[in-house]
């Protein structure tokens, strides 16, 4: 398992919120790229990237700080936020993103899901965001009537293998993660996916590793990496194999 610290960007700062709630948010770095090197410098092998601004308007936002971040570090970058349109897909890898997270698209549009899969197989991941129970959408301000398990399900039957699983409830809570939910979700899992939701400490990441889920790829925090409450480098230590 990898950790992946999440860099969320908002009016060019790198912030954090409480549930997905756009009028809860801490500024933890006046520049995104600080907040990526900070994480980079004490040994992050991947970082999760959120564009919050574009999440909201349908379209990506902050791109330009993408390239800041892919130019100078030398780590690969995952993607997610407002990317609805095979056009802005492409802007988001030509940008420097490894891999993107499709989220709203992936549910209200099946022609663009499919046609990202066809082109862009591997780097294409599904953010499957939970709130109550249900998935949510545009930037968590909807609800959908559809369950997190059983939208994996969906979308594994058009081909998606990679997934994000987030537990907006516990974003940004620091009360630790929802285990029995994590072993439903990998239940539900033909793939690989990533888990974010409420990581807070070192134990988590234990509880998270006793589990041994095959499938379960990464985890991704960030309220307990910026408060230091979790170290990059001794959380990695945690989650790497084991003889």
């Amino acid at each position: 398992m990898i950790l992946l610290p999440a860099v969320d960007i908002r009016d060019g700062k790198a912030v954090r919120l409480r549930q997905g709630h756009f009028d809860e948010e801490t500024v933890y770095a006046d520049d995104p790229l600080e907040a990526a090197r900070s994480f980079v410098e004490a040994g992050a092998r991947f970082l999760h990237v959120v564009d919050l601004d574009g999440a909201r308007e349908g379209e990506p936002v902050n791109l330009h700080h993408v390239e800041r971040i892919t130019r100078e570090l030398e780590v690969p970058v995952e993607l997610g936020g407002g990317l609805r349109s095979i056009a802005s897909i492409r802007r988001a890898l030509a940008a420097g993103a490894d891999r993107v997270v499709l989220g709203t698209a992936a549910f209200t549009d099946p022609d663009l899901l499919d046609e990202a899969l066809s082109a862009f197989t591997s780097r294409i991941l599904v953010g499957v965001d939970v709130r109550g129970g249900q998935v949510a959408v545009a930037g968590w301000t909807r609800e959908t009537q559809v369950r997190g398990e059983d939208a994996i399900r969906r979308m594994q039957q058009r081909g998606v293998t990679r997934f994000v699983y987030t537990n907006v409830d516990r974003d940004g809570m620091l009360e630790g993660p929802d285990l029995e939910e994590v072993v439903r979700v990998s239940e539900a899992v033909r793939g690989r996916f990533l888990y974010s939701g409420g990581i807070s400490s070192m134990d988590d990441l234990h509880a998270l590793r006793g589990l041994r889920l095959l499938n379960l790829a990464g985890v991704i925090s960030g309220k307990a990496l910026y408060e230091g409450r979790l170290d990059v480098a001794e959380g990695q230590a945690v989650l790497d194999p084991r003889d």
